[in-house]
């Protein structure tokens, strides 16, 4: 985890953003990034 200010709240999995509240313009929902990774994961 890297620490940041300004209300960022990024995800990176081997250096590859999944999830970016920046682009998207909202928070990730309950178990979002969970889903995010194990689609990852399954699509290696």
């Amino acid at each position: 985890m890297i620490e940041s200010g300004g209300g960022r709240f990024e995800v990176m999995l081997d250096g590859v953003p999944i999830f970016e509240k920046s682009k998207i313009g909202r928070h990730a929902r309950a178990g979002e990034i969970l889903t995010l990774i194990r689609e990852r994961a399954a699509a290696s």
